[in-house]
């Protein structure tokens, strides 16, 4: 029960005034990775506890890459589509698989391109944001 309650609640429509004081990486970050990695990074949304292995916790990045924030490496990671499957599994959406196609829907393949590269290195930025 408390998970479709939160699933509802993050699915909710944000409305115009708090919409306009989130960034778009702040949105995207709600609207996409909260439900596992929680509403402030720390890897405790909802799903966490039903996935086989628990989110990162996305607020510590800068301190284990000794002060530095692995801007690509976290880049590479939401989008998915380089990645190596030989490398293992990953249990992370390939985001850039899915928000591709509807991107590419409203903007054509070079706009969607761009638009899903521009929705990953927003929310790369969000993330940057949320470093202790």
């Amino acid at each position: 029960m408390r998970f479709w309650t939160t699933i509802g609640l993050l699915a909710l429509p944000l409305n115009a005034a708090a919409a306009q004081q989130m960034s778009n990486g702040q949105q995207e970050f709600l609207n996409s990775c909260a439900v596992c990695h929680g509403v402030d990074g720390k890897g405790d949304g909802p799903m966490a506890d039903l996935l086989r292995k628990r989110p990162a916790d996305l607020t510590t990045l800068k301190k284990r890459n000794g002060g530095e924030f692995p801007y690509w490496r976290v880049y590479a990671t939401i989008d998915g589509r380089g990645l190596i499957p030989e490398h293992g599994e990953r249990e992370m959406p390939v985001w850039g698989d899915q928000f591709l196609p509807d991107d590419v829907r409203r903007y054509g393949p070079y706009g969607g391109e761009a638009v899903t590269t521009e929705r990953i290195q927003n929310l790369v930025g969000y993330v940057q944001t949320l470093q202790r």
